[in-house]
């Protein structure tokens, strides 16, 4: 059963799920069926206890973290005995990392769907302002992108690369108002414009059968995004999913007895640290943040205080659109990109919870602890602050998924 929804859109309803497809003609949609039941064992949680009060997570000092590994060890089979304690935290911590890469073996992508979503797909020969501003509505983060000449998906439309393309038409003094009228496979084609902004056809995808841990090593061999989902069957997408998407998966249904996750994230060296911590201050532009992560393929940055170089006032993500929505045209929107990161702060909604708001931690959380906050908030990343709330460090949903996958 299809509604439409004007000329050039046409949305597909099936079991709770709705998949709309943008093109220049009626174009046969995709249904997207739901013909699978999660098993009833995956109803077990991870954490027996759930803190109502982020703010309130239980802090184990160095000692307690020793104290508890020592306990856990022997009777869950883990070396006890003359060992020094340094090899055992490390079996300890190899361990956990088997023991969550074991879990997300045993478990396939089409898990980590939700039972009702959508999934909205576009034709490369529209235009690609278009394109993003449909991204806007439909409150969606990224779309597949489908040629009609081969019948076949060719990559994804982020709205990220949209930033990024206004920033390529503000470097080299194009014609911003050529967006509104050049499609998806000119702007993708465009050698000047991919190159600058690295932009490429291909479309990296996983079948629903494909375990987690197989879609992980994907996102993280070839630095995507998103993933799409598709049916071995036919090709059908069923979503896109991100790091975020499998934590939560993993949060809700892993399940583990012994204590595995007692040491601090700090200790643990997950996340960026110091030296390699990338920041931007409250003075400078939109411009010169959204030039900062494309150049060390980052998706946030914290934001500084000018004042105070070691206050975090906030955090700037390149999935906050909200200079562009508030734009008239391409033009404007080009114009915007010369706030200051302060005005941009100021305009960021705070009625709304999202995964990119700003969430912190201290240096000595332990992962079990970080694991809880993350069952509560489904944050993207966290920021890690000293006993002087100074910024020391930020770990990632991405970040968190590298350190199970490795195993070593």
């Amino acid at each position: 059963m299809y509604d439409l929804i004007d000329s050039n859109q046409l949305a597909a309803k099936q079991d709770g799920r709705l998949q709309v497809f943008f093109g220049v003609s009626s174009l046969q949609q995709l249904r997207v069926p739901r013909n699978q039941l999660r098993p009833a064992d995956r109803t077990l949680t991870l954490f027996s206890s759930f803190i109502d009060d982020p703010s309130s997570l239980k802090i184990m000092d160095i000692h307690q973290q020793q104290t508890a590994a020592q306990a856990s060890l022997g009777a869950d089979n883990l070396p006890t005995g003359n060992l020094s304690l340094v090899n055992e935290q490390e079996v300890v911590r190899r361990a956990g990392r088997q023991a969550i890469s074991a879990f997300l073996d045993s478990h396939n992508c089409f898990s980590v769907i939700r039972p009702s979503g959508k999934v909205v797909v576009f034709d490369t020969r529209i235009p690609i302002q278009l394109a993003f501003y449909a991204l806007v509505e439909h409150d969606m983060q990224t779309a597949p992108l489908w040629d009609p000449s081969i019948c076949q998906f060719v990559g994804v439309l982020k709205v990220t690369d949209f930033i990024d393309i206004l920033r390529h038409f503000r470097s080299t003094n194009s014609d911003e108002a050529s967006l509104a009228t050049r499609s998806i496979a000119d702007i993708f084609s465009d050698e000047a414009v991919s190159k600058a902004v690295g932009i490429r056809f291909g479309f990296w995808s996983v079948d629903s059968s494909t375990t987690l841990k197989q879609a992980c090593k994907m996102l993280l061999q070839n630095k995507l995004e998103f993933l799409p989902i598709v049916m071995p069957e036919d090709m059908r997408v069923l979503a896109c999913i991100t790091y975020t998407n499998i934590l939560e998966h993993l949060v809700t249904h892993f399940r583990e007895q012994r204590r595995l996750f007692d040491d601090a994230i700090f200790d643990l060296k997950i996340g960026r640290y110091q030296d390699e911590l990338i920041k931007v201050f409250a003075h400078q532009s939109l411009a010169e943040a959204l030039a900062l992560m494309h150049t060390h393929d980052l998706s946030a940055l914290p934001v500084m205080d000018t004042n105070n170089p070691d206050k975090l006032l906030g955090v700037y993500s390149r999935s906050d659109i909200t200079f562009l929505t508030k734009a008239t045209d391409a033009k404007d929107a080009v114009a915007n990109l010369d706030l200051k990161l302060q005005d941009v702060l100021d305009q960021q909604r705070t009625d709304v919870t999202t995964p990119d708001a700003m969430h912190t931690c201290s240096t000595t959380h332990t992962l079990q602890s970080i694991f809880e906050y993350f069952a509560q908030l489904r944050f993207n990343r966290l920021f890690v602050l000293d006993e002087q709330e100074r910024l020391v460090g930020v770990v990632s949903a991405k970040d968190l998924v590298a350190y199970f996958v490795n195993e070593s």
